[in-house]
């Protein structure tokens, strides 16, 4: 990415995040700061945890005239994203949701990434009454794709953008990858009793008070019965989308997300 100066950056991360009126240079009427976070939190956590407490509104909207406060936005954010008509083309996200989608991101991360152990403490806000540190961590290598160490905003959109918007075919994809840990092209059953083992720690007792240690491993049965066609031992990515396109209930849960946002 080329090298931008001062005021194209400020103006590039205003643009992107809806807090700059291009036309007039003026602040923009955009949504309470309680609000973003809230459609963003939930996103982050594929809609699956109620959303957290409202922040105070004081820093939500920066003057584009008050220079020290443009200096220090530029000191805290170290990674610019792409442009907006970039990632708009890049992904199935309009230009307000992305908006909404990166004054959530950046509120919660305002180096403009975010570390796997950051990731984890923002993810443990919704399953408090578990322990959700070992499925964050899994969802973060899901996320970082470029295996750097940390997720951009534009790896997180890509992901959502895939989650959300994409086809079966996309979502079913992504899932698999989600699942196969070493990413060797399979699914074994100790990596997807890894998985389910971060899935019931993470909801916890209170969830599942009567859940036996077993429980887990019998998921994982389960789960090779329905998708281990050919009775290998692995699960492919072939009879992973077979099993899943057969399979009612998992149809209709992948819908659940088409109208989010």
């Amino acid at each position: 990415m080329k090298t931008k100066n001062r005021d194209q950056s400020l103006s590039d991360s205003r643009e992107l995040d809806g807090s700059y009126d291009q036309l007039t240079g003026n602040p923009s009427n955009s949504q309470s700061k309680k609000s973003i976070k809230q459609r963003f939190l939930k996103l982050l956590a594929c809609c699956s945890a109620p959303a957290p407490p409202s922040v105070s509104e004081s820093n939500l909207h920066p003057s584009p005239t008050d220079s020290i406060e443009d200096d220090f936005e530029l000191s805290t954010v170290c990674h610019r994203p792409e442009s907006m008509d970039k990632l708009q083309e890049q992904t199935k996200f309009t230009k307000k949701e992305l908006q909404v989608l990166y004054r959530g991101f950046k509120n919660e991360c305002p180096s403009g990434v975010v570390n796997e152990e950051n990731f984890k403490t923002i993810y443990s806000q919704f399953f408090p009454q578990g322990d959700s540190s070992m499925y964050a961590h899994f969802l973060f290598e899901a996320f970082d794709t470029d295996k750097n160490g940390s997720v951009s905003f534009e790896d997180f959109v890509f992901g959502l953008s895939i989650i959300l918007r994409g086809t079966i075919n996309d979502r079913l994809n992504w899932a698999f990858n989600l699942y196969d840990l070493n990413k060797d092209g399979c699914i074994t059953k100790e990596e997807m009793l890894d998985i389910m083992k971060s899935i019931y720690d993470m909801m916890g007792k209170c969830t599942y008070p009567n859940m036996q240690d077993e429980a887990p491993r019998e998921h994982v049965e389960n789960f090779f019965q329905k998708m281990d066609r050919n009775k290998d031992g692995v699960v492919t990515i072939e009879e992973f989308i077979e099993s899943c396109q057969k399979d009612e209930n998992i149809m209709q849960s992948m819908q659940l997300f088409d109208n989010v946002i």
